[in-house]
């Protein structure tokens, strides 16, 4: 991915004003505790800790809220003292990140003054015996080089690990930034000397969440090389099957064939679970009655469903662009198109599925607003009928609260004047509420009538 000037300059202003604020607060620190230790105090030392403590409380926050590369770059830009201090204050669970931005000298120094946490090692490299997959372990690079791999995985590799790509099989790694490009030519190529590049999104459905991971993929002297962020359960799949059944590859375009093919696999399993769900929602909408409260949690659910849903029709495209690209490519033997063209009829498959769940989330969805617009009618014509049987006693009530009626009842004591004419009030609006449940119950009965009528005829 490109990065502008302007970008690059807006970028360098922030790491500028970045590592302006830490210097502020290191000479902050320092004056005030030289302050305080000169100071003479009672608990003179729980001072001094007090203060301390505040103002490495408050540089842990700001180096926390800052990116790896950022962090390099100030403790490249501080003195040795400074910096060693700063990388105190840095997160254990990202000391691994920001080594990797750092220069080779500089990592050496803090690796060596206090050696970071580094994260486990996730590259898998794959060779080819007795017609299956085994799995080599490499804990070294030493170990990568003595391996005749046909295909390397690699989890969030590091800039050591990519180090170790490009020395000994002499291929450089995309930068993370590159995968999501959505661009055709930008993620399907093929290189001058013959190297292959794919970035594709591959689905990953968990419980809580739904998300596509890119993948890059890079065919390079007949090994594929599969590069992402995170664990996905298609190459766990991937992996147990070709260890298990003989014959099941033969070659790094088999592993990549084979690894589309799970994706697809692995959707058509997304849309049963999306079945499943939608399944128990129908069964509450179809109720006689929904609350509004059961509602919003049917809305919340079809939400979630949809977006799935979503995800699985893009990521079923990208990987149908992914095949054509292959196909046009001419890279492939006579069987590995076969293969291929099985892998997209299962896609044209899948579309349908998706489009027929499209219409029944739009259903459930109507049908759910439509219950709300039924639970609000109710709302109102209940106000109604209260608004209706309260009219004529409102104005009963400005008849009695004039003049003439004090003047028309006197010689009448006023409790039973006034007694009397509550009574009436309340008589009226009684009768007004019987009259307008008479006139619905009666409706009613003349739909039902209507209605069975209907269908006897």
């Amino acid at each position: 991915m490109s990065t502008t000037p302007d970008d690059a300059l807006e970028t360098s202003e922030e790491e500028q004003h970045d590592l302006r604020i830490v210097q502020e607060l290191l000479v902050r620190q320092r004056r005030v505790e030289t302050l305080v230790h000169r100071q003479d105090m009672p608990r003179h030392q729980l001072v001094e800790d007090l203060v301390h403590k505040q103002h490495l409380a408050e540089l842990k926050t700001r180096l926390d809220r800052m990116p790896p590369d950022r962090v390099a770059r100030i403790l490249e830009a501080l003195p040795q003292d400074d910096s060693v201090l700063v990388w105190e204050m840095v997160a254990p669970d990202r000391g691994a990140e920001i080594i990797d931005e750092l220069s080779d000298a500089l990592r050496e120094t803090f690796s060596a003054a206090q050696p970071s946490p580094r994260k486990p090692i996730m590259l898998n490299a794959f060779e080819l015996q007795n017609g299956r997959l085994r799995q080599i372990p490499v804990d070294s690079r030493e170990d990568l080089a003595a391996t005749k791999p046909i295909w390397v995985d690699l989890v969030a590799p590091s800039r050591e690990e990519r180090k170790w790509i490009a020395d000994i099989f002499g291929l450089r790694l995309p930068d993370a930034d590159d995968l999501t490009d959505l661009e055709e030519s930008a993620r399907f190529y093929i290189e001058e000397n013959g190297e292959v590049h794919l970035h594709s999104n591959f689905l990953l459905d968990k419980e809580d969440e739904s998300r596509n991971v890119a993948v890059a993929f890079i065919l390079h002297n007949n090994i594929l090389f599969s590069m992402r962020d995170e664990e996905l359960p298609v190459f766990r799949l991937q992996r147990l099957r070709a260890r298990i059944q003989p014959g099941y590859v033969s070659e790094g375009k088999d592993v990549l064939l084979d690894l589309y093919g799970a994706d697809v696999e692995y959707s058509a399993d997304a849309l049963e679970d999306i079945y499943a769900e939608l399944e128990k929602v129908s069964r509450t909408v179809l109720t006689p009655q929904v609350t509004d409260d059961e509602a919003a949690e049917i809305l919340s659910d079809i939400a979630k469903e949809e977006d799935l849903n979503g995800r699985i029709r893009r990521n079923v495209l990208d990987t149908r662009r992914a095949l054509s690209f292959l196909m046009r490519s001419r890279l492939m033997s006579t069987a590995q198109h076969d293969d291929a063209r099985q892998i997209l009829r299962d896609i044209d498959s899948l579309d349908g599925h998706t489009s027929f769940l499209f219409g029944k989330i739009n259903f459930l969805m109507d049908a759910t607003v439509g219950f709300i617009n039924i639970n609000q009618n109710k709302r109102v014509s209940k106000l109604t009928t209260i608004s209706v049987v309260f009219m004529p006693i409102n104005i009963l009530a400005g008849i009695g609260g004039m003049s003439e009626f004090s003047m028309m009842t006197q010689g009448i004591p006023w409790p039973a004047s006034y007694g009397a004419f509550v009574v009436a009030m309340g008589l009226i609006g009684w009768g007004t509420y019987v009259t307008l449940r008479w006139l619905e119950t009666r409706k009613a009965r003349k739909l039902l009538a209507a209605r069975r009528a209907g269908r006897e005829s």
